[in-house]
């Protein structure tokens, strides 16, 4: 505010708003007093603010100037009018000629007379915003750059009061941010439901008081801020010895931002206007942030993210604030983060209740480490970190991809019920445990289950599980920020056959790339990751780390029976080499005198359409085949499994789909080849008896989905099954779960959703 209000009167003016904040009068009273203080030392004939309503409409909460009975009743879609773009874009509007500018509107149950001059800046905390601060005069001028900064401080400092509920009470528009209850849709990592509270990965940090004190003390707290933020810093960089170049270049930029004395200087003239030390802090995370979103170029954008880090962890020095600082966990904890690691998520372990995470991907490391630990994940929910407190209520339904957070009590009863339904129909599970999976007309059905974790090994007995289908080697790489050594594998893999006893326990080698990219491993650029330079690809090109890995497989077999697969062949030659490779580390283990395996099994994963089409020596020379159902069938369909606007329209019971599926029984009964079935379909009940009908033996799934899928084999006529799959395929529907359906429940054989 420069003409009217040079830094003191900036000052002044938050001095002013500071104590018709700390009034105690209601929500609505402190707005109206706010918006006078704005307009009086603006020199404005209008002051309003504009909060929103829900996700998508603005609605005016206070006005010094225009027709007040136009209070809670005046609102306005985003992007509508000057006020609903400043809101959409996040950028301020000046304007001395408001009536010609593009999208104006012209509100006249405000009594507002035509006013020339417009300022508008977004209320908005880290790039959320919550509304819109106007300004308007009669004078046709242009408000000027320093007026705009100050319009954009008082904004900041109304969002955070905003945000720490100073404006609500009889009348508000709004509940105070983190009080009302709040509903996010996202993507299933891991199925299941569960029901607790809040545990925030990284904490957001509530700046409590955003206006200064007494300045020069707020500038003496930056400045020993920053010298601690640098000191861990340099002490990051002086433990990075063993890191590769191109993370010492990314660590060495990292400094370079702690050290810049432009984010300081700017820092300390928000203090010098008015702002506290936090608050500075924050106003510069904001303007990072509004940078970020308009910067198409990634190593611009990841640089300016390294800032966004920077300023996070300077908040955090200068309130105290954060996880590590003795909050504690609540004894059911759903934790919540943008993303994490499988690392950080294992520390955390079989403590949590569910996982929520704005970013992340259903096929993601943490989705691994979740589904290994069976807990619920929902991926994609955005932006419950900008909305969660620790400790809030929050209830994931992990089927449905709903996450419910303070939710209201009917939502609670309701959820409450269908959590206690679902273990009701667990435990009726548990009396199926030691009971074959045989249908009613004889048929016997293998139930294996998927592990990658020694703590997975205690489900064989609690689920009924007849062995370990797919155990995935992967997560100890992942986990871990160097390449695990031989014996340190040796060791874990024996530990695993020991847990197993007589079980089969088939290990899967190393299926890294696509999303999997280890910490150690130098990320490649491509387009389309998922069809890319991946698992059995890497293994070949770069053999050294999986010969390591077959020798200590070989190693822990010791004398007991080995089942080794390979991901992602998708031609015979692909298996071929990785079999040459296996048999010639048996043999190099036998010249060294180490105990042999008592039987090697050497078997492949079916996951690209080419290998339903291999040739007939392909299904003779595999000791064995997996069909891996999530690749196989996104590749099918041309359906990335990541992107929910197509990964659902495509159904598992598509006659297509069955028919490939069958073409593959038939190859193998032909070769006289065992073939079991991996993936999500595989634990869904529905799909389960259709595979077991088309005549799949072994089907391997998560253990949580072992009790439901026995239970409806056992009460399924497979053969009877199979005669009304083959009248929906010749009556030429394109899926065949209707008919399904309809069978199942005609004889009330199980739950309608599979």
């Amino acid at each position: 505010m420069a003409d009217r209000t040079g830094e003191s009167d900036s000052r002044k003016l938050l001095g002013h708003l500071r104590e018709a904040l700390a009034e105690d009068s209601a929500g609505q009273e402190r707005l109206n007093r706010v918006t006078e203080i704005i307009a009086s030392s603006m020199g404005a004939e209008v002051c309003s603010i504009y909060l929103l309503r829900d996700s998508d409409t603005l609605e005016l909460c206070a006005t010094e100037g225009l027709n007040p009975d136009a209070v809670h009743k005046t609102r306005m879609r985003l992007g509508e009018g000057l006020v609903g773009r400043v809101a959409k874009k996040k950028r301020p509007i000046n304007t001395a000629d408001a009536p010609s500018e593009k999208g104006f509107r012209f509100m006249p149950e405000t009594g507002e007379e035509v006013y020339s001059s417009f300022l508008g800046v977004p209320i908005q905390r880290l790039g959320e915003v919550l509304g819109v601060l106007v300004v308007q005069s009669k004078d046709a001028r242009l408000f000027s750059e320093d007026e705009t900064y100050g319009m954009e401080v008082v904004a900041m400092v109304l969002a955070e009061m905003t945000e720490l509920g100073a404006f609500v009470g009889e009348g508000a528009a709004l509940a105070a941010l983190h009080q009302r209850p709040a509903t996010f849709q996202g993507g299933v990592g891991q199925e299941g439901t569960a029901m607790g509270h809040v545990w925030l990965h990284e904490p957001r940090v509530v700046v409590t008081n955003p206006i200064a004190d007494d300045p020069q003390e707020e500038s003496r707290k930056l400045h020993e801020a920053v010298e601690t933020l640098r000191g861990s810093v340099d002490e990051l960089l002086a433990t990075a010895d063993s890191v590769d170049k191109d993370h010492m270049q990314v660590l060495e930029a990292y400094r370079m931002f702690a050290n810049s004395k432009g984010w300081l200087r700017r820092m300390e003239e928000d203090i010098g206007r008015g702002l506290s030390a936090a608050a500075a802090v924050e106003k510069e995370q904001s303007a990072t942030r509004a940078r970020m979103a308009n910067v198409p170029d990634p190593y611009l954008r990841e640089r300016l993210h390294d800032l966004d880090d920077l300023s996070h962890r300077l908040l955090r020095i200068l309130t105290g604030q954060g996880n590590s600082t003795g909050a504690e966990m609540p004894e059911d904890p759903i934790l919540v983060a943008s993303n994490i690691g499988p690392g950080e998520l294992l520390e955390y372990g079989r403590k949590l209740k569910g996982v929520v995470l704005e970013e992340g991907s259903i096929a993601s490391h943490a989705a691994i480490v979740a589904r290994a630990l069976a807990i619920p994940l929902l991926v994609h929910v955005g932006p419950i970190t900008a909305e969660a407190l620790n400790g809030d209520m929050i209830l994931v339904d992990g089927e449905s991809g709903v996450v419910h957070l303070r939710p209201e009590e009917t939502v609670v009863n309701a959820f409450r019920d269908k959590v206690a339904m679902e273990a009701a129909q667990q435990e009726r599970y548990v009396s199926l445990r030691d009971k074959p999976a045989q249908s009613t007309d004889g048929i016997r059905v293998v139930l294996s289950m998927n592990a990658g974790l020694m703590a997975d090994l205690p489900s064989l007995e609690s689920s009924g599980a007849e062995g370990v289908g797919l155990f995935r080697t992967e997560l100890q790489f992942l986990t871990q920020s160097k390449v695990p050594r031989r014996g340190e594998l040796a060791r874990l893999y024996s530990r695993v056959l020991d847990r197993a006893g007589d079980k089969k326990v088939v290990f899967r080698t190393l299926d890294i790339g696509s999303d999997k990219v280890l910490p150690y491993m130098k990320p490649t650029d491509e387009p389309n990751p998922a069809l890319g330079w991946r698992a059995i690809r890497v293994g070949l090109d770069k053999p050294g780390v999986m010969r390591m890995q077959l020798q200590a497989l070989i190693r822990a077999a010791a004398g007991r029976e080995l089942d080794v697969m390979f991901p992602f062949i998708a031609q015979l030659d692909e298996y071929r080499e990785a079999r040459t490779m296996l048999r010639a580390e048996v043999e190099r283990e036998r010249r060294l005198g180490h105990i042999l395996p008592k039987a090697v099994r050497i078997g492949a994963m079916l996951e690209t359409p080419s290998m339903v089409f291999a040739p007939d020596a392909f299904f003779r020379e595999a000791d064995f085949v997996s069909i891996g159902g999530n690749d196989l069938k996104q590749f099918f369909f041309a359906a990335d499994r990541e992107n929910e606007r197509v990964r659902r329209r495509y159904d598992t019971l598509n006659t297509s789909f069955l028919n490939m599926i069958e073409m593959v029984v038939k190859r193998c009964d032909a070769a006289k080849t065992p073939l079991s079935f991996c993936g999500e379909d595989a634990g869904r009940p529905i799909e389960a008896v259709c595979f077991a009908a088309l005549g799949m033996r072994t089907l391997s799934m998560r253990p949580a989905s072992i009790g439901p899928v026995k239970h409806l084999i056992r009460r399924t006529d497979l053969g009877a099954l199979r005669e009304v799959i083959d009248e929906a395929r010749a009556s030429g529907a394109q899926s065949v779960r209707p008919a399904v359906l309809e069978y199942l429940l005609r004889r009330q054989y199980g739950p309608r959703n599979g």
